[in-house]
């Protein structure tokens, strides 16, 4: 199990969560909407530099796409469902338009009841869409040797939400990154710079179709008004 020390949270990381919120949350004078991108070290680019993780490099890329909005890495390295669920009031507080939710690989990790990891989940969903954010799921899978039982059902778990909340899915975050050791670090785990770039474009797919269909929705109403 050393492969995986990284990826399983120091619990004091989920005690400083308060005072490093402080920090993912400031600059307020920057008035573009803003996309949260929710999840564990995945999303807070463990192992690499900040600005290679993958919200930063996704910032840049719309940018350059002409999508005028403000991304917020609140990735917490080895953040559980639990932990997750236990943010989302200081998610919340940033007033997100749209999060990027990519939580529950350290629960299949831990071997976690796939019925505890949706329950946190569609918890953190609802909350979510209850204060009237826009929730895109990222959806993960597990090695081969957690069962073939366990790795279905965790798999299958992101399909059943997404289609139980009407969501945008990213069917595998790690989609052409998880398992190549040219776009992993040494754990085999955290991508690299590189490997980021890749889950950008995978992210890109899902979240530019929904940023155009706001982007349509505010045209027809500016013109309705």
């Amino acid at each position: 199990m050393k492969q995986f020390h990284d990826i399983l949270v120091p619990a004091f990381l989920m005690i400083l969560w308060p005072l490093m919120s402080g920090a993912i949350f400031s600059a307020a004078s920057d008035n573009r909407p803003r996309i949260v991108a929710f999840g564990d070290s995945l999303t807070a680019g463990l192992g690499v530099q900040a600005d290679e993780s993958y919200p930063a490099q996704l910032q840049r890329r719309l940018d350059s796409l002409g999508y005028h909005y403000r991304v917020i890495n609140a990735g917490v390295s080895g953040d559980t469902t639990a932990g997750g669920l236990r943010r989302v009031p200081w998610i919340l507080n940033n007033k997100p338009e749209l999060v990027i939710l990519e939580l529950g690989a350290n629960d299949g990790l831990r071997g976690l009841p796939i019925d505890q990891t949706k329950s946190n989940i569609r918890q953190i969903i609802r909350q979510l869409q209850e204060a009237g954010t826009t929730v895109i799921l990222a959806g993960m899978k597990l090695p081969p040797n957690y069962g073939h039982d366990y790795t279905t059902s965790f798999e299958a778990m992101y399909q059943m939400l997404a289609k139980e909340y009407e969501l945008a899915l990213i069917p595998f975050f790690l989609e052409g990154v998880g398992g190549s050791s040219s776009l992993n670090q040494a754990d085999g785990i955290h991508p690299t710079k590189e490997g980021y770039e890749v889950i950008v474009e995978q992210v890109l797919k899902v979240l530019r179709p929904v940023l155009n269909e706001r982007l349509h929705n505010s045209s027809a109403s500016r013109k309705q008004s």
